[in-house]
C-alpha cells in the first residue's frame, strides 16, 4: 500500500455521497507499499480501505480482482469484501483515478516472522488455492516469465546505480530461469503476492488476506515459492529451514504438492525471487519524489536468487 494520489476533503464528500456508509469520522494515507495509493477510512458505519488504482494495475482487470474477493469470501476465506455504492457498482472514479471501498480486516501482521507464523501461513494459502477453484474467469500473469526481460530491459540502464554489477548479475540468471520453467504443473488463481503484510494475524491463528491486485491463473506451486521467499529468510540474507518446513507442513496438510511441484521448488522459487528483485529495482529507479510510499531494496531480493540458484532440490526448503 502506498499514497501517490491526493484525496481532497470535498472529493471524499462527494465519492461517498453515492454510498451508505454515513460521514467520515477519520481518513488517512497507508505509506506500506508501493503499488496503489489507499487510505483507511472510518465513517460512522465503521472502519474500511480506500484504494485509488496506479501504476501496474490495468483497469479493465478490476472487476476480475474485485469479484475473486467476492468469490473466495463467499468459499469462506477471510478477506475484504467490495462495498458496493446504492447503484451496485463496486468500482468507481475518485481524483481521476479508479477507486474501490472494501471492507476492514482486524489483525495485525508480523512485522517479524517467526516460525510458528509459518505453518497457519502455509494452510491459509492452501485453503484460497482450493477456494479459488470455482471461480471461472481466468487472468494471464502479466508479472509471469514471459513479463520478466521487458522488464529487465527497461532497468538495465540504470541497474549498477542500486549496485555495481547488477545489471550483468540480472541479465546472466534470467535466460536459465526462463528456459527451465515448468508449465504442466498444477494451476489455478492465486494471489501472487502474500507478503507478510499481506497476512493478519490474530490469537495465532491467520485472520485475514488482503491485497489481491497481482493475483493471477497460475501454478500453485508457484505461489508457494513466493511464500518461501517472502517469509523464510532472515535478515542476514539465510534461509531457515524451520521456517520453510513448517510452510510447506501447513500447505500440504490441506493442499498436497505433487513430486513434479516439490522437484520444481528450487527454479520456482528463483523465479519468484527474480520477479520481485525486477520489480522493485524498477520502483527503486522511478519511484517519484515526494510520494508517501516506502521504497523496498532489491538486493533483498538478489542475495535470495543467489540462494536459489544454488539449491540442488525441495530438501533445501524443508520439504
Amino acid at each position: 500500500m502506498a499514497v501517490y494520489t491526493e484525496v481532497t476533503d470535498e472529493a471524499l464528500e462527494a465519492f461517498l455521497h453515492e454510498y451508505d456508509l454515513g460521514s467520515v469520522v477519520a481518513f488517512r494515507g497507508i505509506a506500506e507499499g508501493v503499488e496503489n495509493s489507499n487510505y483507511s477510512l472510518r465513517t460512522t458505519e465503521g472502519d474500511f480501505i480506500l484504494t485509488l488504482y496506479e501504476k501496474r494495475v490495468d483497469v479493465t482487470e478490476l472487476p476480475w480482482f474485485l469479484g475473486l474477493m467476492e468469490h473466495l469470501a463467499g468459499a469462506g476465506l477471510t478477506c475484504p469484501q467490495p462495498v458496493r455504492a446504492r447503484d451496485g457498482e463496486a468500482l468507481r472514479t475518485l481524483a481521476g483515478r479508479a477507486a474501490a471501498i472494501t471492507t476492514f480486516l482486524p489483525g495485525i501482521w508480523p512485522r517479524r516472522v517467526r516460525v510458528e507464523h509459518c505453518a497457519p501461513l502455509g494452510d491459509a494459502m492452501a485453503k484460497l488455492h482450493r477456494a479459488g477453484q470455482g471461480y471461472a474467469p481466468v487472468r494471464v500473469n502479466a508479472l509471469g516469465p514471459h513479463g520478466w526481460a521487458p522488464l529487465l530491459e527497461r532497468c538495465l540502464p540504470r541497474a549498477d546505480e542500486v549496485n555495481p554489477g547488477l545489471a550483468a548479475e540480472l541479465s546472466s540468471a534470467l535466460p536459465g530461469i526462463v528456459a527451465a520453467w515448468p508449465h504442466d504443473l498444477p494451476r489455478g488463481h492465486i494471489h501472487a503476492d502474500l507478503f507478510p503484510d499481506n497476512v493478519f494475524f490474530l490469537e495465532g491463528a491467520v485472520s485475514g488476506i488482503i491485497d489481491f491486485y497481482f493475483a493471477a491463473t497460475d501454478l500453485f506451486a508457484y505461489d508457494v515459492a513466493i511464500a518461501l521467499n517472502a517469509w523464510c529468510f532472515e535478515a542476514d540474507g539465510s534461509f531457515n529451514l524451520t521456517k520453510g518446513r513448517a510452510l510447506l507442513s501447513g500447505y500440504n496438510a490441506v493442499h498436497r504438492m505433487s513430486d513434479a511441484e516439490a522437484q520444481a521448488l528450487p527454479v520456482l522459487c528463483q523465479g519468484a525471487a527474480i520477479r520481485f528483485a525486477l520489480t522493485r529495482l524498477y520502483d527503486w529507479v522511478n519511484t517519484p519524489a515526494g510520494a508517501l510510499v516506502t521504497r523496498k531494496d532489491p538486493m533483498d531480493y538478489v542475495r535470495r536468487l543467489r540462494f536459489h540458484l544454488h539449491a540442488t532440490g525441495a530438501a533445501d526448503y524443508g520439504f
